[in-house]
Order: structure tokens, then C-alpha cells, then sequence
């Protein structure tokens, strides 16, 4: 699985982008928490999806500063 890219990120609306935002940050919760309670979980997972909400947060603000 490789990094998530930020072309895909600029291709979304800012509605798009405010959604995804939401999944991702649950999506980090849910990590978090399988960690903490010792599941089993997959550990790449956590840069994968740290950089993934990283990115869509930097186009949320670029979108932010063209308004």
C-alpha cells in the first residue's frame, strides 16, 4: 500500500474534503484505541493516516485562504 497522494486530495470540494476529514480523524480514533487495548491492528497504518489527514487539512486551508 503506498502513500496516499495529494493530487487525489485537490481533485475533492471542500464539502468533500470536510468529510473526509471526519472519516480520517475516526479512523485515527479507532487506531488509537485498538492500540491502547492491545488488538491487533496494522502499524503503518497510523503514518498512513496521519499524512492522509495532514494533506486534506492543507487543502481545507488553501481552499480557505482562495475564498
Amino acid at each position: 500500500m503506498s502513500l496516499p497522494k495529494v493530487s487525489e486530495v485537490r481533485n475533492l470540494s471542500l464539502t468533500d474534503i470536510r468529510q473526509e476529514i471526519i472519516s480520517v480523524k475516526r479512523e485515527l480514533f479507532d487506531l488509537n484505541f485498538k492500540k491502547a487495548t492491545k488488538q491487533s491492528f496494522k502499524s503503518h497504518l497510523f503514518k498512513h493516516t496521519r499524512r492522509r489527514l495532514a494533506q486534506l487539512l492543507t487543502v481545507e486551508t488553501e481552499y480557505k485562504k482562495m475564498a
